[in-house]
This record gives C-alpha cells, sequence and structure tokens, in this order.
C-alpha cells in the first residue's frame, strides 16, 4: 500500500504482528493485474502537476519502502542515500555551536561527524557512557539534541531510552535513536517518545549485503517536512534499484532476524565457556555479539583470519555471519578494547557456526 495508493488492507494491517506488517505494507493494492510488488521506476522526470515533479523530490519505489519502514516503525519513514547521509540530515538540524549530546561508544560514521563538525566550529559535543542514566540526564540540560544507540556500536551498552529522552525533551532538545541494531522488531524508539528514528538500511532492514542506503523516520509532520526539505536540497536521495531491494529484504526481517538473535544467544552461551575468551558481551537481544580475546589484539585478528564460514568484514546485519576487530580502525575511540572483536550473527546452522569459531579459537590456546 504506497501512500497514494490506499488498499482494503491498509486499517487491517495496523493491528497486525509485524511479520505480518513486514510481509504487505507498501504493496500496490489489491486489483486485477496489478503486480503483487512495487516496480522498479527508473525516472529522473515527471509529468508536471503532481507531487513529485522531478526525481530528487520523489518517486514510488521509494514511497512503498518508505511507507512499509514508517509502518514498521510507528511513523513517517524517508529514504536516504546512506546511512550517513541519514545522520547528517539529523545534525544539520543542530543550531551553529549548539551543543549534542552522544554515545562515547557510538557507530565510527557517527562520531567522525561530530568530530568534523565540532572542529569546524559548527556545533559542540559532549560523548557520554550511555549506562549512567544519570551522567547522562545531566549532559542533556543545555544540549539541542541528544543522540543515542541502544545496543552501542560496538560495545554493546544499554541506555534508558524513556528516562534519557525525557530529559532531552525537558532541556528542550530533540532526542534522536539510531536503531540499526534492534530493527522496529525489538525496539520502537518512538513510542518512548524520540523525535527521531535512523537506521542505516544497509544492515538488517535489506539484510544481504547488497544495498547501501539509509532511513530517518518521525512521527512529527512537521519535522518530517523539515527533513525531506533537507533531503530535496541537499539531493541524498537513494537509487530505485536500491529501494526495490531494501523493501524486498524487508519482507522477511522478521525471520531473519528471529534466527540471527536464536543464534548469537547459543554462540553468546557457548562462548563463554572457551578459554580463549576474557568477556562475552550480548545485550539479551539481536543478532551481535562482541567478545574479548583474552590474548590481546593479536590473538583477534588472528582469530578473524582462521574461519571458513565467518567473513572478516565491516558490516553487519547480512543473512552471512561476518566479524572483525574493531580497533583496527583508527577512528574507533579508546574505550573499546583493543582485543574486541564484533561478530554479526547471521542465519547459518548454528553448529556450523560454532564449529567455525571454535576449531579458530582452540588453535589460539
Amino acid at each position: 500500500m504506497t501512500a497514494d495508493a490506499p488498499d482494503h488492507l491498509t486499517d487491517h494491517l495496523a493491528s497486525m504482528g509485524t511479520g505480518t506488517r513486514a510481509v504487505h505494507l507498501g504493496r500496490p493494492p489489491h486489483v486485477a493485474d496489478q503486480p503483487l510488488n512495487e516496480p522498479i521506476t527508473p525516472a529522473s522526470t515527471f509529468v508536471a502537476g503532481g507531487d513529485r515533479e522531478y526525481g530528487r523530490y520523489g518517486n514510488p519505489t521509494w514511497s512503498a519502502f518508505e511507507t512499509a519502514l514508517g509502518g514498521l516503525e510507528g511513523g513517517r519513514a524517508l529514504a536516504f542515500s546512506s546511512g550517513l547521509a541519514a545522520v547528517a540530515t539529523v545534525l544539520d538540524l543542530v543550531g551553529n555551536g549548539a551543543k549534542v549530546v552522544a554515545p562515547r561508544n557510538c557507530y565510527t560514521g557517527t562520531a567522525m561527524q561530530l568530530g568534523d563538525l565540532e572542529a569546524r566550529g559548527r556545533l559542540r559535543t559532549e560523548l557520554v557512557d550511555v549506562t549512567d542514566t544519570a551522567a547522562v540526564v545531566r549532559a542533556c540540560e543545555d544540549a539541542a539534541l541528544v543522540w543515542l544507540e541502544s545496543p552501542t556500536n560496538p560495545a554493546l551498552e544499554i541506555a534508558d531510552l524513556p528516562t534519557i529522552i525525557a530529559a532531552a525533551h525537558e532541556a528542550g532538545a530533540y532526542a534522536v535513536v539510531d536503531n540499526t541494531f534492534a530493527t522496529p522488531l525489538l525496539q520502537r524508539p518512538l513510542e518512548s517518545g524520540a523525535d527521531l528514528v535512523v537506521h542505516s538500511v544497509t544492515k538488517y532492514l535489506a539484510g544481504h549485503s547488497d544495498v547501501l542506503m539509509g532511513a530517518v523516520v518521525t512521527a512529527d509532520d512537521e519535522l518530517h517536512g523539515v527533513i525531506k526539505g533537507r533531503r530535496d536540497l541537499l539531493g541524498a536521495v537513494p537509487g530505485t534499484f536500491e529501494a526495490y531491494l531494501a523493501l524486498r529484504g524487508l519482507r522477511t526481517l522478521h525471520l531473519r532476524v528471529e534466527r540471527a538473535q536464536s543464534n548469537a544467544a547459543e554462540l553468546a552461551r557457548r562462548l563463554g565457556d572457551h578459554p580463549a575468551i576474557e568477556e562475552v558481551r550480548y545485550p539479551g537481544f539481536g543478532g551481535i555479539v562482541a567478545i574479548v580475546l583474552a590474548q590481546g589484539a593479536m590473538a583477534a585478528d588472528l582469530l578473524t583470519h582462521k574461519t571458513r564460514l565467518w567473513v572478516h568484514a565491516t558490516s553487519l546485519g547480512g543473512v552471512e555471519s561476518t566479524f572483525e576487530r574493531r580497533r583496527r580502525w583508527k577512528a574507533e575511540p579508546a574505550t573499546i578494547p583493543d582485543a574486541l572483536v564484533r561478530l554479526s550473527v547471521g542465519v547459518e546452522d548454528v553448529d556450523d557456526l560454532w564449529e567455525d569459531l571454535r576449531v579458530a579459537l582452540d588453535d589460539l590456546t
């Protein structure tokens, strides 16, 4: 059901389960000979007289994806060319010299954008430990925007979203949550009062390591208009093929997240008993696990080159299992242990994933 093509299911989907909504939101109406999927519309120009006019302002393929994601998050979504394009657009809401509160451990791209903006005098940043709720609340007092991740990337820390969001609003600040790790299946920050939700669609939403895309979701019509206006002006729009693939991936999000989460929980349990592991970090939900190798950074690097199934790669959220030592990136904060390996657990058979890891870990002991 795209925004301009309502269907008889629309009124009923809101009361149905997330899996059902993931499958059915954003489809064309059930009319004879209508395609089941929104087609790819490779158009840069539209006939005048409607809302689109030009390819930078909208596209039916984007609209279908936006309808589906917005319905899952409980707001209105806007698709972007990448997750960082979405991040940049949201940070553009902050006035010159104003303060942004953000996790000390957060997505590297977000941290780098904040660092760049601060270095150029555009804004001020206060980095906080999101697990220290009282400290975060104090930091909110003079903030213009409070940026949250929960779980954080890659430390997997959990923030008290309702309390911190309330503190941000009391200070007159926007509250933004990057929901990439949890997805709207496991966490819906708008229901906790967040003004904006950001996604790297590249990760779990698209889910097949073949799309570069981002999104912003809000339940505030005025904010939606502001963000869309910035997207229109800056041109940070996705390709239609990317939007088509992202929506196709979204159809199986509930199945992939359920399997990845089940695998991650089981691997976290088994990893905790291995002598090569000093620490296992798993927040109790989602498909990301972090481990700290007892023998340090060299052992962590060796691990990522010893497996057959697990792929050494920097992204996450795909059907295949990937991992990397995060501190191999110079921009990763010093608060992340040097020997921490982030595991993005895929949907393979868990026993195969464990055996591949176990053999590699045994070689390190």
